[in-house]
């Protein structure tokens, strides 16, 4: 009897329902309560976002070709081709 313990364990487990939950964050709504937060706008130098914007907390070098920098403030990050403003992303949040 003892021998057929465990294969008979092994077929109700494997016979179980399975389910789980998928959570889908559209890109437009994650990181909602930082949408507000300004950001450097496309084209503009690196002169005019250290400007207005402050010394970054991080520098990227550039890399590639055309060159490709970033810089990391504390809510986002700055990507520059050579001098310019290329686009600006919202950081995610340790629980996104």
């Amino acid at each position: 009897m003892k021998k057929y313990v465990l294969p008979l364990s092994i077929l109700c487990c494997l016979s179980l329902p399975v389910a789980a939950d998928e959570v889908v964050i559209p890109v437009g709504q994650q990181a909602a309560e930082k949408q507000s937060i300004e950001r450097p706008t496309v084209g503009i130098t690196k002169d005019k976002v250290r400007e207005r914007f402050g010394d970054p907390v991080e520098w990227n070098d550039p890399v590639g070709e055309p060159p490709i920098s970033s810089w990391e403030y504390q809510d986002f990050i700055v990507y520059f081709e050579h001098d310019l403003v290329l686009h600006s992303v919202l950081k995610r949040n340790g629980n996104e």
